[in-house]
Formats: C-alpha cells, sequence, structure tokens
C-alpha cells in the first residue's frame, strides 16, 4: 500500500461545514422505538405525548380532616362554635375520594373534638380543601413536546397520566475500531515496544455522555486487508465508526486509504494543534472518523466532531462549552499554520482568571486530566504574550474554579495530601497545584499569578526562603506558613550498585537534574560550589524534569543513575535513598489572604494529626513546626 499524499490542512470550520452537509440525509432518518415510560430516563421523545387520564381523576382531599356538605357549617364563628352531628360528616385523609353529598373539607387543626362530636369555628365553601379533578394534569392535555429529553419528575408525570409506553428515538450506536501492531490491551502482559491501548475507554466515555451505545472491537494490526474486514463489519451495525490511530500519511497508516475504497474521504488533515491527521469520511450514510492515535489529538477530535455529531443523531441538544477569558501567566508561541489547544490550569486571583499552560506533548492525557481546559489560539495568530487575555474553553465549572485555592511552586508529595484533605472535607473548597520550580512560584505570586506558592529556596546565609521574600515582596504585608522539613538526598538504583555515597560521585555516572528555579537545583548548585565541582562534567546536568517523582522514576527506570530529590519519592519508586541533608519546604502567601475560607481550610488541613500521620508514613519529613505563620511587612 502506497503512503498517501493528500494529508491537507483543512480549516476546522470549514470542515465541520462539509461534514455536517454529508451527514444531513443521515440526521433527517428517524429511527424511534417503544419502550416502557418507567425505564425511559434520559430518553428522547419522538412525538407530542397527551395525558391519557386526569391526575387526580376524581375530587380528593387536599389535606387530612373530615368530609362535609359546605352548607352544613353556616353560621359557625369563634364566640358560637358549630357542634356537627356525626353524621354530618366523615373522617378522610389526604387523597380520600370526596363525594356526595360531601363537597368540602375542614383541616384536622380546624376541628374540635369532643364527647359529643366536633365543633368548627368558621364556615366552609364549596370546594374548600378539595382536589377537583385535573387540578394537576388534565385528561387530553399536552404533557411533552417532541425532542424533549426526559427527567425523573417527567417519568413520575407519565405514569400517574396513563402513558405507560412511549415511543423514543433510538440510541445510536457507535463503533471503536482500535489499530497498531504496537497496541495491547491494559490487560496483557506489556513489554518494551508495546503501547497500552487506552484510547477505547476515553472514547466509550464520552459516547455514553452523548448518550450513545459503544462497541468496542478486538485490536486490529496495521494491515490493510484486517483493518478493511472490520470496518465492512462496523458499518453494517453501527451508525457511527471511529477508527483509531492510522490516520496520518505514514507507512503503517491504511485508515485513510480503507474508509476511500469503501466510501469516501471527506477531509484528511485539520489544520488544528493536535489532531492534525484527523479523517472524516462517509461509508454510504455511515459516518467514519479516523481518530488520531495521540491521547490529546483523539480527545480533541472527538470532542470537536464525533461528540456533536452523537449528540445530533440522538436528537439531545449540543453541549455549548463554557468559555471565559483569561490572562495569560507565559509568553505562548503558536503556529501560524493551525488553531491550537493549549491546555492550562486556570485560578482566580483578585477577581480576574489567569490562565497557565501546561505540557503541550499531544501524547500527555494526564495534562488534560489536570487542566481545566484548552486556551484556544486562532490559526494565523503568532502566539499569546504574558498578561493577555486569551479565550478558553473549560472542562470544569466556572464555580469550581472559583472555589479553587491555586497554589504554584515547588513540588512535593504532600500537595497531593493536603488535595486529598481538601477534597474529604466538608466545605466546596479544591486545592490545584502547579510544580515549576521554587523561584517561579514566588515570581507567579509576584505577579498576582497564584495565591498560595511552596518553596524551599537556601538563601546565602544558610536559611530558607526569608531573604526571596524580602526581596521580592519589599513593599508587601506577606506571611510564610512553616510546611514541612524533609531530607534531600540521593535517589539511587535499588541495591546502590554502583556506590553512590556523595555528591562528588555524580562525575562519574549518569545524573538527572531538576528544572531551572527549582530550589533542589538551587541546593545542588550550592553543594557543588562547596565541593569545587564543575557542573559540565556532570553527564545528564541538562538534563531536566519537574517532579521529584519524575527523577525517581527516571532511576527506577534505568534511565539515569541517580538523581537529588527528597525521600518519599524514592520509597515510592522503589529506589535506595542517601540522605544529605534538611531543608524547609514552606508556603508563602500574602497576608491579608490568610483569613480567605480556602486558606483557613489549608492551615487547618497542614496542622491536623491527619497530615502528620500521613507524613510519616512517606518517610522522610519533620511536621514539628507545620501550620506555624509568620509575618513579613
Amino acid at each position: 500500500m502506497k503512503r498517501s499524499i493528500y494529508l491537507s490542512s483543512t480549516d476546522i470550520e470549514e470542515a465541520k461545514r462539509i461534514f455536517d452537509d454529508a451527514i444531513k440525509s443521515r440526521l433527517e432518518r428517524r429511527n424511534t422505538e417503544i419502550i416502557p415510560s418507567e425505564s425511559a430516563y434520559g430518553r428522547v421523545i419522538a412525538q407530542p405525548i397527551y395525558a391519557r387520564r386526569s391526575v387526580p381523576f376524581y375530587p380528593s382531599a387536599a389535606m387530612d380532616g373530615i368530609a362535609i356538605a359546605s352548607n352544613k357549617t353556616k353560621g359557625a364563628n369563634e364566640h358560637k362554635p358549630l357542634l356537627l352531628n356525626t353524621d354530618d360528616y366523615i373522617e378522610v385523609d389526604t387523597g380520600d375520594p370526596i363525594v356526595d353529598p360531601y363537597d368540602a373539607v375542614i383541616m384536622a387543626e380546624d376541628c374540635i373534638h369532643s364527647d359529643l362530636g366536633v365543633s368548627i369555628i368558621k364556615p366552609h365553601v364549596p370546594w374548600e380543601n378539595v382536589r377537583p379533578i385535573g387540578e394537576d394534569v388534565t385528561e387530553g392535555e399536552l404533557l411533552f413536546a417532541m425532542e424533549h429529553v426526559l427527567r425523573p419528575m417527567d417519568i413520575s408525570v407519565l405514569m400517574a397520566a396513563n402513558q405507560l409506553s412511549i415511543e423514543v428515538y433510538k440510541q445510536v450506536s457507535i463503533a471503536i475500531i482500535p489499530t497498531g501492531s504496537e497496541i495491547r490491551s491494559a490487560y496483557d502482559n506489556v513489554e518494551i515496544g508495546d503501547i497500552v491501548e487506552s484510547n477505547s475507554y476515553l472514547f466509550k466515555g464520552l459516547a455514553m455522555e452523548a448518550h450513545a451505545l459503544s462497541s468496542t472491537y478486538p485490536i486490529v494490526k496495521d494491515d490493510f486487508d484486517e483493518i478493511r474486514q472490520a470496518v465492512e463489519d462496523a458499518v453494517k451495525k453501527h451508525d457511527v465508526v471511529i477508527v483509531n490511530a492510522g490516520s496520518s500519511a505514514g507507512r503503517d497508516d491504511y485508515t485513510v486509504h480503507v474508509i476511500s475504497a469503501l466510501g469516501k474521504v471527506l477531509i484528511h488533515g485539520l489544520s488544528i494543534k493536535p489532531g492534525k491527521p484527523a479523517i472524516l469520511g462517509m461509508i454510504g450514510d455511515v459516518p467514519v472518523i479516523g481518530v488520531p492515535g495521540f491521547p490529546v489529538s483523539a480527545h480533541i477530535v472527538f470532542e470537536e466532531f464525533v461528540t456533536p455529531l452523537l449528540l445530533k443523531l440522538n436528537h439531545y441538544p449540543l453541549l455549548i462549552p463554557e468559555r471565559i477569558q483569561a490572562y495569560s501567566t507565559r509568553r505562548i508561541v503558536s503556529s501560524l499554520k493551525s488553531k491550537e489547544y493549549i491546555r492550562v490550569k486556570i485560578g482566580y486571583i483578585n477577581g480576574r482568571f489567569v490562565a497557565t499552560p501546561l505540557a503541550r506533548g499531544a501524547g500527555m492525557m494526564m495534562s488534560v486530566v489536570k487542566s481545566e481546559g484548552y486556551a484556544l489560539i486562532e490559526k494565523n495568530r503568532e502566539g499569546v504574550d504574558f498578561n493577555e487575555v486569551m479565550e478558553v474553553q473549560l472542562n470544569k465549572s466556572i464555580i469550581r474554579i472559583k472555589n479553587t485555592l491555586l497554589a504554584v511552586g515547588s513540588h512535593d508529595l504532600i500537595m497531593d495530601v493536603i488535595s486529598n484533605q481538601f477534597e474529604r472535607s466538608s466545605q466546596p473548597y479544591h486545592l490545584s497545584s502547579v510544580h515549576v520550580g521554587s523561584y517561579a512560584g514566588l515570581l507567579a505570586l509576584s505577579k498576582k499569578e497564584s495565591a498560595l506558592a511552596m518553596t524551599h529556596l537556601l538563601e546565602s546565609n544558610g536559611s530558607y526562603n526569608t531573604e526571596s521574600i524580602r526581596k521580592l515582596f519589599s513593599t508587601e504585608k506577606m506571611a510564610l506558613i512553616k510546611g514541612v522539613k524533609r531530607i534531600q538526598g540521593l535517589i539511587v538504583e535499588k541495591g546502590n550498585p554502583l556506590d553512590i555515597q556523595t555528591i562528588e560521585d555524580l562525575t562519574r555516572l549518569r545524573f538527572v537534574n531538576r528544572q531551572r528555579g527549582a530550589g533542589t537545583r538551587v541546593l545542588l548548585d550550592h553543594w557543588l560550589k562547596q565541593k569545587d565541582i564543575d557542573s559540565e562534567k556532570i553527564i545528564g546536568y541538562d538534563k531536566e524534569l519537574t517532579t521529584h517523582l519524575a527523577v525517581a522514576a527516571a532511576v527506577a527506570n534505568n534511565v539515569a543513575d541517580c538523581g537529588l530529590g527528597i525521600q518519599s519519592a524514592a520509597t515510592i519508586m522503589g529506589c535506595d535513598f542517601i540522605p544529605l541533608g534538611l531543608e524547609d519546604y514552606d508556603f508563602v502567601c500574602y497576608a491579608d489572604f490568610l483569613d480567605d475560607p480556602k486558606m483557613q481550610l489549608f492551615l487547618n488541613c497542614i496542622r491536623s494529626e491527619e497530615f502528620k500521620d500521613v507524613c510519616k508514613s512517606l518517610g522522610g519529613y519533620d511536621t514539628s513546626a507545620s501550620g506555624e505563620v509568620f509575618i513579613y511587612d
């Protein structure tokens, strides 16, 4: 099979127009079914529904009391209560029928009981406290118009109005075909070179959110005939087909050839990043979408094309993602050729939204998980400058973002501990952290890009953090919150086969470093200067990772022989640890922010026994001063 040569670059809005035109006849087809009303939650009505019975369908008591003919209550007043004979009334409960000769109900609280009977102190008019026939629903009344999505309260009305079965639109079915000779099931024993197939679980969940029924095919290797056979089978049985991976123009990318052989390719290539290699096609009247294999690309293409398609075919209203205007905390360089989707963390600081870009790799799905949305940078725009407003498409609600404490700075596992405590509290607040290093965290705080900074910067006098606070916030009243003392040291392979013991050993092995501005890197440079060691003699000094866990993982997987980090990260990754010294990992915020309820919850968390117990179990932490506050002005 020849390599595809017609990978194009179509504007996304133009691609949507072409795709919508192609599926127009399919959207006009009405596939319906009759189902029991009791199981119709969330389904879309295909015909108008009218009541087959009034609710209530007989006059009934609106409350507990006695039923009576209203003309027998004349003359009653507070000064001269009227005694009713037992033959004049009957006791009723709410919902009981009211029939001749009775036409009113006296509520139980207005009845004065005695041995002689019941006395009342006011007259009652006809049909007082009586629910008439059809008070709620009248037989023949329109209950729901077409295209209505049934809610729990709607089902209750259907059952009461004697509509026990209804006509609804059939749920759309979607076939998910994962492809790739290197792809393995998540349940297989995977080896180096294998790629775990996880996109189908993303697609299945997104399809469920669009109210579609999904079916995942077994993994198909990179073979034209096998992919064709799977697609042929899928288009016979499903309303929509997606083929995952193989959508580009590489040697083993067959999706476009299969669609072309069986139907028509509408679009091959979009001017978006990530997600360019997408394919939009039709086989008969079945839409077939080739979705790129990288997870982030797959997510964007599915949400832009497949989700709206499924909602339309299911007759559900389209979901309009919430968008906001946010100030960029970084300069973002963008391609002029494509519309870019930049994953961002969002904070609500001093009455405005700020957005910090995350990793941009198309294979980094965790960055989508951690993000609050995509910053949208349109085609033909070079990028976004620092503090420039940009449009952000949210994947979390605005209220959640406003209720989130955004912390920026140095990485430590205790941030996950505190985040879990936030979620377990009864308060509606959340913690979100971005790990950019200590100094970058303090800079972000100084620019009002975060509410809290995490820092462990070693100062010239041997203390931690205080000089940096005074330098960066010389005119501000600041609060330093003591976090933990933690052990920094060398993370080495289990068993320490290279007998690594001191900083001097770094010149004879493969090292992995932290990013510039990270407190751990500052500490390393301090020790190298003390020992008069030239960093250029350390292989891997310029290889930068952003978290302690990433450093430990590099050592555990033999990517590096050693890295500098914290004991808890080494323990989690099954590495050995050579302790070198204690340091202070602290938090900084503006002093007036201490009274904010999110910050109060943060302080309660790090002062709690639960926090201290978890730190003890992780190892390498001293929490004796956790939560102490010092004010600098």
